[in-house]
């Protein structure tokens, strides 16, 4: 059996997916928080930096926005553990829990949106092949 979706529409996709998650990321910060009052939730747009700027150094080739993400994965996962560190020392009032569950869920988005841009290189190769 044949699969139907082509390279690009992969990729378009996945653009989808990270737009999606970095939207997703910027409307949880502004309208809700992650950690405590919200001052300290900066932090988390060291990801979408990252991710752009590692974007734009691979050219927004496939397997380099696959990197850019998974980068962003990472980043989030730090700004995480700095942020447990904030609520570990009571320096701001949120729940450990909280902070943990939504760092996972955005390094998970992120992660996700990377992997389909490795689908959609692995497309790319073997069409070229």
């Amino acid at each position: 059996m044949t699969s139907t979706s082509t390279p690009t529409s992969r990729y378009v996709l996945a653009v989808g997916a990270s737009l999606g998650t970095v939207l997703f990321l910027l409307l949880g910060i502004g309208a809700l928080g992650i950690v405590g009052d919200g001052r300290h939730d900066a932090i988390y747009l060291a990801a979408p930096v990252v991710a752009l700027l590692v974007a734009l150094a691979s050219r927004f080739r496939p397997h380099g926005m696959a990197l850019a993400l998974g980068c962003a994965a990472l980043t989030t996962v730090a700004a995480g553990a700095w942020s447990v560190g904030l609520v570990i020392t009571d320096r701001v009032g949120a729940s450990v829990t909280d902070v943990v569950m939504l760092t996972v869920m955005y390094a998970v988005l992120f992660a996700a949106a990377g992997w389909l841009f490795l689908r959609a290189d692995r497309d790319v190769t073997a069409s070229d092949a």
